[in-house]
């Protein structure tokens, strides 16, 4: 008998030992992080609310209980009774039963109701029925993403619990060093901002976080073919955490199933959408313009099978000896801080991924409050001595006045933004704008994926910052479905249209003018004198968007996807920068992120920054702060233990 399998025998005899003797167990697994019981009683376990607290509190691991499949009752006769159970006012748009887990996935518009106060309508359910319920959102505004990644996890869930087993054995293996140390060594990003990727290392185990892509730079990837990244290849990595789903972080994740990585993937929930999202618009980009794709869209979906989402602030085992816990890092939706515990209290890593420290219209600000950390991995974007942002009021109000100043003389404002994020954010400030009188009421044209990337953020209002929140479940105040905002389609023709009309505002991607539909409203609006382009989000070096806003006024325009027809493009719109609407914290909130740290790291590398920025904020966390920080360069390592 294999080492998990004899754990697993001790756990079912410890378990029934402590249950009443009228509750049976008849099998317990390992699923991903979770310890699933099987009970031929789960009514009676559900009318013991604190039982299965009692169990994970002294087992000190994740559990869930379902019923043994053969004790269920028939969907149709548990459907009336789920119903019955459930407040009318829940909203409940979908049942969905599953009898090989005994489960039953609950859709409704408002699943707080449905979860009840602690928990208590859904334990009222399996006293009524025996189904274990999961509650999923309905998306207030529909979504073919979240629609899509749902119906594919259930058509491959029997694949999905043979990974989520398998996993589960992994993770609570045999330890097989006696070594303790933790490296980091950097794969990507270091000294550049783009291309995301570091291995974390321990004796047992080998977890990379992110791997992205670089933007405007073709052919940079991770170095995911040297001997240190991948050693013997993918198959050696035991997981992969995802901090967000940005294409620098997350583009090239699905690569790794073509190399023959077969593991998981942990991320927060919306992370793992947006993540499909992104990667099959970068495929799609691609082949636009005629260039070869890294992977096929197949991968993309390995990926999403293979993901393993979390909440913030759980701890869970993804390793026998690393703890990982996620919290907000308040940049995009579902971003998150990783923080690694390694080992019995051994050593901890945190990983920032991207942050911004204050609170934003949409995000509460990122959380640095860990009970250790000895090291911390630091994004350094706005981390040059004179990245100070400008105050988010007076960036609003700066706004407002350029989109005065476009409109009485006639003309459109165009705002190249991230899909993810900046988007988000611009439709909350014109929607209150316009609500308030401080700007003219005029259509705000959404183009590329941010009406897609909208109606996913709309789906887990909890990530999203209170107030926001609150509004968001109040249908008649969500202020996504404003009247204002017009999702263009894609077509040209509608685009003519847009600029040959009257005044109006248009935000589209891509972010940094790499691609995408804005390369075509350029073409429409470039050469119109009383137009504006607005810049409100991060230009990468190298990016057409960075030279736009160094003042190029004439750019290479490639009109046929790859298929000729190349030529320039003279631009006669002003272009305007906005500062204070970047989803990354500005040198003065990385300071006070490390500031505020209690206790404060020993050892920090300051990373994802331009080779200025990375060295700035290095030399001034070292003085202001008295500890060891490093501007690392690509492929090193450091060895922390």
């Amino acid at each position: 008998m294999s080492k998990v399998d004899q754990q697993l025998e001790d756990l079912r005899a410890e378990i029934t030992s402590e249950l009443p003797s009228d509750i049976s167990v008849s099998d317990v697994k390992y699923e991903g992080p979770e310890l699933v019981v099987y009970t031929r009683d789960p009514k009676k376990f559900a009318r013991n609310g604190d039982l299965i607290r009692q169990l994970a509190s002294q087992l000190r691991k994740r559990i869930t209980v379902r019923p043994d499949p053969d004790v269920l009752s028939r969907p149709k006769d548990a459907r009336d009774q789920v119903l019955d159970v459930i407040p009318e006012e829940a909203g409940v748009t979908d049942l969905d039963f599953h009898a090989d887990t005994g489960e039953v996935v609950i859709e409704a518009e408002k699943p707080g109701m449905v979860i009840g106060k602690h928990g208590s309508t859904l334990r009222e359910i399996t006293q009524e029925v025996g189904w274990t319920p999961e509650v999923v959102r309905t998306p207030p505004i529909e979504s073919s993403t979240v629609s899509n990644v749902r119906n594919f996890l259930k058509q491959e869930r029997d694949d999905r619990r043979d990974i989520l087993e398998k996993v589960g054995r992994q993770i609570h293996r045999e330890e097989m060093s006696d070594d303790e140390y933790v490296r980091v060594t950097t794969l990507g990003c270091c000294r550049e901002v783009g291309r995301a990727s570091f291995i974390l290392s321990t004796p047992e185990t080998r977890i990379l976080v992110d791997c992205g892509d670089k933007p405007g730079a073709e052919g940079e990837v991770p170095y995911l073919q040297v001997e240190e990244a991948l050693g013997a290849g993918a198959s050696t990595i035991d997981a992969v955490v995802l901090t967000h789903a940005h294409l620098d972080h997350s583009a090239l994740i699905p690569l790794l199933f073509k190399y023959g990585y077969d593991g998981p993937i942990y991320t927060t929930e919306p992370t793992r959408d947006l993540m499909g999202l992104l990667q099959l618009d970068y495929l799609d980009v691609a082949a636009k313009e005629g260039r070869a794709p890294p992977y096929e869209s197949e991968m993309v979906r390995e990926a999403i099978k293979h993901t393993i989402p979390l909440e913030y602030g759980d701890v869970t085992d993804i390793a026998p000896d690393v703890k990982l816990t996620l919290h907000n890092a308040g940049h995009i939706l579902g971003s998150a801080v990783s923080h690694f515990h390694i080992g019995d209290g051994l050593y901890n890593v945190a990983f920032s991924g991207d942050i911004h420290y204050d609170d934003t219209r949409l995000f509460n600000g990122a959380v640095n409050d860990f009970p250790r950390v000895e090291t911390l991995i630091l994004e350094s974007t706005y981390g040059g001595r004179n990245d100070y942002q400008t105050d988010q009021e007076d960036s609003e109000q700066r706004l407002k006045e350029v989109i005065n100043e476009t409109y009485e003389e006639g003309g459109k404002v165009l705002i190249p933004a991230f899909a993810v994020g900046r988007s988000q954010e611009m439709m909350l400030v014109l929607e209150e704008a316009m609500r308030s009188g401080d700007i003219p009421e005029m259509p705000v044209h959404l183009d590329g994926m941010i009406w897609e990337a909208t109606a996913i953020h709309t789906t887990y209002p909890e990530y999203l910052r209170d107030d926001l929140r609150d509004r968001i479940f109040h249908e008649d105040e969500n202020p996504f479905l404003a009247d204002q905002f017009n999702h263009i389609d894609g077509g040209e023709e509608e685009r003519r249209d847009v600029a040959d009309g009257d005044q109006c505002i248009i935000l589209s991607t891509s972010g940094m003018v790499t691609g995408g539909p804005i390369m075509s409203w350029l073409e429409h609006i470039g050469p119109d004198p009383d137009s504006r382009m607005v810049f409100v989000g991060y230009q990468a070096q190298g990016t057409l968007g960075r030279r736009i806003q160094n003042g190029w006024d004439e750019i290479p325009m490639n009109r046929g996807g790859g298929r000729g027809r190349n030529g320039k493009l003279s631009l006669k719109l002003d272009v305007e920068t906005v500062d204070g609407f970047s989803g990354h914290a500005d040198r003065q909130g990385l300071m006070n992120f490390v500031k505020t740290m209690n206790p404060r790291p020993e050892k920090v590398l300051c990373v994802h920054g331009d080779e200025s920025s990375v060295q700035d904020l290095s030399s001034s966390l070292y003085h202001e702060f008295n500890m060891r920080t490093f501007a690392p360069k690509n492929l090193e390592t450091f060895r922390f233990k």
